[in-house]
């Protein structure tokens, strides 16, 4: 059971009636509350809770039109994401009861003062290195637009600028990495056929891609729903048409392609995670047809090159700046 979960059912009383939780963890929370439901979007904590509580959860970048009394955040791990979430709850809660649990290290007590535009929030609970805070919600704020939080800037690339669009909570919000920006610099000379974004984001490389090679099947991928969203705004920005799917890891990707690009995450909130890139790297080559390249860009302090050559086959650093490498590999 998550430690945030745990505080909650110290306090099960609160939340026995018609309860949203948003951003909830894949544990057993919606079992021992019976009347709770989910809004989600991580996708492979939304596949664990379908499999688990049917229906019980929603999935997406809007909140569920289901009724709900009280609901509970999460505390996501950027701050505009909670603004976001906070926001859309309180505007169906006028004087009702809006929570925030998370994790102490996580920054829970600062970000209970995102519950100040709400009413006066004050701490329920202390526990398992984790806070409950409460307020009651004195007046429904007007929802904001998801799309009016959006953040927009142009990249200088050879075919043109290219508009990029992104969301809150998404990777490198409202800026481009240096790593993408490697990446960017390094797409000449990729095969015929169909192309995987992996890790997509604001979906600045499946959009780049598409643009230069307007002839090839372009698919992007995220665990997250505000990315997958962020990109189906970035293709729109520029004419552009390319699938854009949601899924847990390269698990979820299609077989058959050409080529896999990604600048693939390895941070998970506080938490470090390597077990999506990792994962890829093991289970490329399956998805890949023959002659399918792998081109991946990382912090120079990641040790891929070993991994890769163990599942694809020769791997070679492409170029090199700014503490980041690009690896390329072809299936054999």
């Amino acid at each position: 059971m998550d430690p945030r979960s745990e505080v909650l059912l110290r306090q099960a009383e609160l939340f026995q009636g018609s309860v949203l939780l948003a951003g909830l963890p894949a544990d057993d929370l919606l079992g021992r509350l019976p009347d709770a439901h989910g809004w989600c979007w991580h996708a492979g904590d939304q596949a664990a809770l379908d499999a688990r509580f049917a229906e019980r959860s929603h999935f997406g970048v809007t909140v569920t039109e289901r009724a709900f009394d009280t609901a509970v955040v999460f505390l996501p791990k950027s701050k505009d994401l909670t603004d976001y979430i906070l926001n859309a709850l309180a505007s169906r809660l006028a004087g009702c009861e809006l929570y925030l649990v998370g994790e102490k290290r996580s920054g829970i007590e600062g970000a209970a003062k995102q519950l100040n535009p709400f009413g006066k929030p004050r701490k329920l609970d202390s526990a398992r290195h984790c806070q409950l805070w409460q307020v009651t919600v004195a007046t429904a704020p007007q929802a904001k637009s998801l799309e009016s939080l959006a953040q927009t800037y142009e990249l200088p690339l050879a075919e043109g600028p290219l508009k990029v669009i992104s969301l809150p909570g998404v990777f490198s919000h409202g800026r481009l990495d240096r790593g993408s920006a490697l990446l960017l610099e390094h797409l000449d000379k990729l095969p015929s056929g169909h192309l995987l974004d992996f890790g997509c984001g604001a979906g600045v490389l499946g959009a780049a891609v598409k643009r230069r090679y307007p002839h090839n099947q372009v698919t992007l991928l995220d665990v997250d729903a505000f990315a997958a969203a962020s990109s189906r705004l970035t293709l729109a920005a520029n004419g552009l048409e390319a699938d854009v799917i949601t899924g847990d890891g390269i698990d979820a990707a299609p077989m058959g392609l050409s080529a896999i690009l990604s600048n693939p995450p390895f941070h998970v909130g506080v938490h470090t995670d390597y077990f999506a890139t990792e994962n890829l790297l093991r289970k490329a080559a399956k998805h890949l047809k023959n002659g399918g390249e792998l081109r991946l860009v990382a912090n120079s302090f990641l040790k891929y090159q070993p991994l890769i050559e163990e599942h694809l086959g020769i791997c070679a650093i492409k170029a090199e700046g700014q503490g980041f490498r690009i690896y390329r590999a072809k299936r054999g």
